[in-house]
């Protein structure tokens, strides 16, 4: 083990880091931040108001502009949620630039999905790692050329997202994203179907419900619902006694969930940089059908899942018995093997090691 680092984690400010979590990158801050304390680590996480105050929180000034109505006015206004959200960040990296003694680190962790850690990290002295958790966005791109590359050590969550950030980012080192497998232990399966996350047009729960009809399986979902007008119109007018919403879950209730499923479905429609629910599924013995989107296809191997073309409802729900009767064993041994959060820790360890001070 490394010598105890005094590690700063800037989160994303968008939601809180606590359970019941908005989305996974909240669930793997905290599951990150949490791990490092338990390693010995010195760790403070920058995250927005109502975080877990187990985790050192320090709170990202996220406070909304009290614009004049000539500001209102002006038609050019950017939304009063980006203006919050950039002014926070600058404080934050200011602050973290002049190194006092409040603010002073050994290595700096960037975990938001935010520019300006990037674009300033020149003017910090602390090591910056910077982890990809996304697809490529314009903002992030930006704030690289401007020479956040050359200050940044880039890691990202899968092969598939390192690839995708290579134009810009040529020597993303990989560190796949872990789940804590004490937390998600194996549940005794059963005859329903499975789906969890954010109930979002992207990671495409309308075609779960066709998936599961199709094969004519019950299917329960669980996650938060962020875009009401979607959750109303693509996926209520479908709930009824085959297909249920049981709402928004802590971790304990949704491993006993997704431990008591028969096959969990994965239905991404972007490409997903790591597939978290995948790992977790996996953790309580679940296996997975899904779309082959993204890194999904680096943890799910043929004898704990079943992967079919992009969006083809179809074909998903074809293959659903088959996935149903893989081992759930095999899905355990997987996530112990390949989806370890000692494993993350352990590799995020030797990056800190080899940027930070001896």
């Amino acid at each position: 083990m490394t010598r105890p680092l005094r590690v700063a984690l800037i989160a994303s400010a968008r939601y809180p880091i606590r359970e019941p979590f908005a989305g996974g990158l909240e669930a793997h801050t905290w599951a990150l931040a949490s791990a490092l304390r338990q390693r010995g680590h010195h760790v403070t996480l920058f995250a927005g108001e109502g975080s877990d105050p187990s985790l050192g929180i320090r709170e990202l000034p996220v406070a909304r502009a009290d614009f004049s109505p000539a500001a209102r006015s002006d038609v050019s206004m950017t939304a009063p949620t980006f203006l919050a959200e950039h002014h926070a960040y600058l404080q934050l990296m200011i602050e973290l630039s002049q190194g006092e003694e409040n603010c002073s680190f050994d290595i700096i962790h960037n975990n938001s999905l935010h520019y300006l850690p990037i674009a300033m990290a020149p003017a910090v002295r602390t090591p910056i790692v910077t982890t990809l958790h996304t697809p490529p966005t314009p903002w992030l791109e930006s704030a690289i050329q401007t020479g956040g590359h050359t200050a940044v050590q880039y890691t990202a969550v899968s092969a598939c997202t390192a690839r995708a950030w290579a134009p810009v980012v040529p020597d993303a080192r990989v560190v796949l994203n872990g789940i804590d497998t004490e937390r998600w232990q194996p549940g005794p399966g059963g005859e329903d179907l499975v789906w969890f996350g954010r109930l979002v047009p992207e990671k495409g729960p309308h075609l779960a419900i066709e998936a599961a009809r199709k094969a004519g399986v019950r299917l329960r979902l669980a996650g938060p619902t962020p875009d009401t007008e979607y959750f109303e119109t693509a996926l209520r007018p479908f709930l009824d006694d085959q297909i249920e919403y049981v709402g928004h879950l802590g971790r304990s209730d949704l491993s006993r969930l997704v431990g008591q499923a028969a096959a969990a479905i994965v239905t991404p429609c972007w490409d997903e940089p790591y597939g978290l629910v995948v790992a977790e599924a996996l953790a309580c013995g679940t296996p997975v059908c899904a779309f082959d989107r993204g890194a999904l296809s680096e943890i799910l191997t043929p004898d704990c899942g079943r992967l079919v073309p992009q969006t083809d409802a179809a074909a998903l729900a074809d293959v659903i018995p088959q996935t149903m009767a893989l081992s759930r064993r095999a899905c355990r041994d997987r996530a112990e093997q390949h989806c370890s959060l000692d494993v993350m820790i352990t590799r995020y360890e030797e990056v800190y090691t080899a940027m930070g001070p001896a």
